[in-house]
């Protein structure tokens, strides 16, 4: 019997502390929960106490120093854990987290990079990564990381937001370098018409592409833009005066040619819409519009066959596009299928109501939010917690 007890008591005197830090990990779980840090470093500690050197608790012990912003608390203590556990689960993370919180940014990037050669990194490590790289001024590999965060999942949007600030302060200070060079020049003209037109702000975009092209009448691609812009604020005339210009520098550009034929389809030269549009068709044959004007100026032209031809390539290619659907049914009408136009206009009849629907939850959902953002409301920002 006393060879059985000495036996079994190794086993039930090692079980005894391991149950014992169980209990007080759970202790400083619920403890972190209700923020009542100070007794959760206490458990974490008694727990180290029961158990040396244990890994996992060292590492629950550096998260906890991390939340409180303790953080070269938190790097003696993940630097403990790596000393004996080079690839411990996410101690890496946390290191390199550490040294980002005190701005330590070559040492941040360092155990972000050892993070990613581990089996299972941290999944907010390469996002971490980059923002340590940009912080270091190194954008083009803080890109190259965001890069890599959004082809894995486009919806991350923490990643499109950095992608799109580093891609802009990248467009805005060579916008400044350009104007710094000389700021009447063609090129920060038409650059500047560019940007105004991205922002919907037409008339500026085409009295900066206007100045553009006196500086350098013959340049290339000027006229198209300037023609978009015109197209855009609904002056149709210069517009196509613009596109003229712009075909004589490539003829066969199906969308300068998509363009002209919607043009002549709003002035009612629909023979003329036809040979732009066919040639549109040509380089863009999957282009819903361009098949859908195709078959309005056939309609109108009376050429009923090639009218539906057309169009069911257009109900085709956007089955929810509600005008082609209403198109088509008068064609068929025209063409006594009786049948086929009354299904049209069903389809017509239902995309129209569903369209009808979604303005108005669109109207209410603008309305909830100018009532949130009324008098009484304020922004703020929230500090970052340490990711788990």
């Amino acid at each position: 019997m006393l060879a059985l007890y000495l036996l079994w008591w190794p086993s039930f005197a090692i079980a005894l502390p391991q149950a014992a830090a169980e209990s007080l990990l759970k202790e400083a779980g619920a403890a972190e929960n209700q923020r009542n840090y100070p007794a959760a470093e206490q458990a974490y500690l008694q727990a180290l106490q029961l158990v040396p050197n244990s890994p996992e608790i060292m590492k629950r012990l550096g998260v906890l120093y991390l939340r409180e912003e303790q953080f070269r608390r938190s790097i003696e203590m993940f630097r403990k854990i790596l000393a004996s556990h080079s690839d411990y689960p996410e101690a890496n993370f946390y290191l390199g987290y550490s040294f980002y919180g005190l701005n330590e940014l070559t040492d941040a990037i360092e155990s972000f990079q050892h993070e990613l050669k581990t089996a299972h990194p941290h999944p907010r490590c390469r996002y971490y990564l980059a923002l340590a790289y940009a912080s270091k001024g190194q954008s083009s590999a803080a890109i190259e990381q965001l890069n890599k965060l959004v082809e894995e999942n486009p919806k991350d949007a923490d990643a499109v937001y950095q992608l799109a600030r580093l891609h802009m302060t990248a467009a805005f200070g060579a916008v400044q370098r350009l104007k710094s060079l000389d700021p009447d020049s063609f090129q920060f003209h038409a650059l500047m018409g560019e940007i105004y037109g991205n922002q919907h702000n037409y008339e500026a975009a085409i009295k900066e592409y206007q100045i553009a092209l006196k500086k350098r009448p013959d340049a290339t691609g000027i006229h198209n833009a300037l023609g978009v812009a015109y197209w855009a604020s609904k002056h149709l005339v210069p517009a196509r005066t613009e596109f003229l210009q712009a075909l004589k520098e490539s003829p066969e550009d199906p969308i300068i040619n998509f363009y002209l034929g919607a043009i002549a389809v709003e002035q009612g030269e629909y023979r003329q819409a036809v040979s732009y549009l066919q040639k549109a068709e040509k380089g863009q044959p999957r282009m819903m519009q361009v098949h859908f004007l195709l078959g309005q100026s056939f309609e109108a032209l009376n050429e009923l066959q090639q009218a539906q031809e057309q169009l069911s390539l257009a109900v085709q290619l956007e089955p929810d596009a509600a005008g082609p659907h209403f198109l088509l049914a008068q064609v068929y009408r025209k063409l006594n299928k009786t049948q086929e136009s009354k299904q049209e206009m069903a389809v017509y009849g239902r995309l129209w109501q569903e369209q009808k629907q979604r303005a108005l939850q669109d109207a209410e959902t603008l309305r909830a939010n100018e009532s949130d953002s009324g008098p009484g409301s304020t922004a703020s920002g929230t500090a970052q917690a340490a990711p788990r």
